[in-house]
């Protein structure tokens, strides 16, 4: 069987059967809103479900500047905005995302739809500079800090974010979000614009702390909001004319993969949908399944886990989570090799033009024929160049999408 092919289509046929207007529709029948807002990598997407189903209805989305189709449908307008640090284009259309929703009058519905990515998209800097607030951004990545930290950050140096775009608006919010984040926690997919925020100044102060960031213009202000200064982001119960709904999550597309894998009569078993943490034990955690699995297997299993681990930079070179994570399970398993996939379904990977990568069960002996050390990539962060010259990079471009990674793991009878 051509496993490499298997784990593609699989791929591809997952991110299909959850693509976001498939996700969306089914919730589509409510009141005809006034107008309809979309930001974050399905932003596009979705603003086209929603404006089939309102026709006639004004709207606007804030997408990513490298979308493959910027497009803007009938009576829509498009801002490009920067991912993931936040650009000058994402300033521009938070202030006009801010002015459509605040000129809304009483009695009128604004749909919101949310989906991963939209932190950076939609950017309203609140007491740091756009250039203090981009540097702290890449501080925070490059220390391997989770999304649920680097948003409690965000939604305090925001106008936006934290539930601020829901209070600047008289009309009826209804958010439909499409969730990349681990838990499925509404106020932390894009920060929570639409979502009453359990977080507080303190706790962002406590993210700065464990990551051993300085940052002294975002601190002074969060100190500021700690010590009462400054208004709190709104709370459960302050924000009772927004409704969210959560429409999509990474469950339903590692679902649609074990699915795609069925249909092929090949077994499939969902370990987690849910794993984060640093790359490298999640690719130890790995690496001893696969080793407890393998004994006395009687036929062939696809392993299948979901989430997003984090990577801290020691180096500068090109890739991604999941190429770092395929290049730290090859290194752990050694000898033992198998085939496997680790993409996102965004299609983008850190910094590479790959999504992620396959591995093959002579992964390390073709690597070794070209000269190849994972130890040595691993130590400056060149996954993705790794994986490039092994010609085991998985290129997609952007995907429209946002629901985690999905990882694809073939476990063989004998091997």
């Amino acid at each position: 069987m051509n496993w490499r092919a298997v784990l593609e289509d699989t791929y591809r046929e997952a991110l299909a059967a959850v693509a976001p207007a498939r996700l969306l529709v089914p919730h589509l029948d409510g009141p005809r809103p006034d107008l309809v807002v979309a930001f974050g990598k399905a932003a596009l997407p979705m603003l086209r479900a929603a404006l089939e189903a309102h026709p006639g209805v004004p709207g606007l989305a804030v997408a990513p500047r490298d979308s493959a189709d910027l497009q803007a449908p009938a009576g829509a307008e498009i801002y490009p905005a920067s991912h993931p640090v936040p650009g000058e284009d994402s300033v521009r259309a938070a202030e006009a995302v801010l002015a459509r929703v605040s000129a809304l009058p009483a009695g009128s519905r604004v749909l919101v739809l949310v989906s991963g990515g939209g932190s950076a998209l939609l950017s309203a800097p609140w007491g740091v500079t756009l250039a203090q607030k981009q540097a702290l951004t890449r501080e925070l990545l490059a220390a391997g800090a989770d999304i649920t930290a680097i948003n409690t950050v965000r939604k305090h140096l925001s106008r936006v974010k934290g539930g601020r775009l829901a209070v600047a608006t008289q009309a009826e919010v209804r958010a439909l979000l499409i969730s990349d984040v681990i838990g499925d926690d509404p106020s932390v997919i894009a920060s929570g614009p639409t979502v009453p925020d359990p977080s507080t100044f303190a706790d962002a102060l406590a993210v700065l702390d464990r990551f051993r960031i300085a940052a002294p213009e975002a601190r002074a202000h969060l100190a500021a909001g700690a010590r009462g200064h400054l208004r709190e982001t709104p709370k459960p119960g302050e924000v009772p004319h927004a409704q969210t709904q959560i429409v999509g999550s990474g469950r339903v597309l590692l679902g649609a993969a074990r699915d795609a894998l069925t249909r092929r009569g090949i077994d499939a078993h969902l370990l987690s949908a849910t794993q984060d943490g640093d790359v490298r034990d999640l690719a130890a955690w790995h690496a001893a399944e696969i080793r407890r699995r393998l004994p006395g297997l009687p036929a062939p299993l696809v392993l299948l886990s979901g989430g997003e681990a984090t990577v801290t930079l020691r180096g500068n070179g090109v890739g991604g989570r999941n190429q770092e994570f395929a290049l730290w399970l090859l290194r752990d398993l050694g000898e033992k090799g198998l085939h496997a996939l680790s993409a996102g379904s965004d299609g983008v990977d850190g910094s590479s033009a790959a999504t992620g990568a396959f591995l093959t069960p002579n992964s390390l002996a073709r690597a070794r024929r070209l000269g190849l050390a994972p130890d040595a990539f691993l130590a400056r962060n060149d996954s993705g160049t790794f994986f490039t010259r092994l010609g085991d990079a998985l290129v997609t471009g952007p995907t429209g999408h946002n629901l985690g990674d999905l990882r694809l793991l073939v476990l063989l009878p004998g091997v």
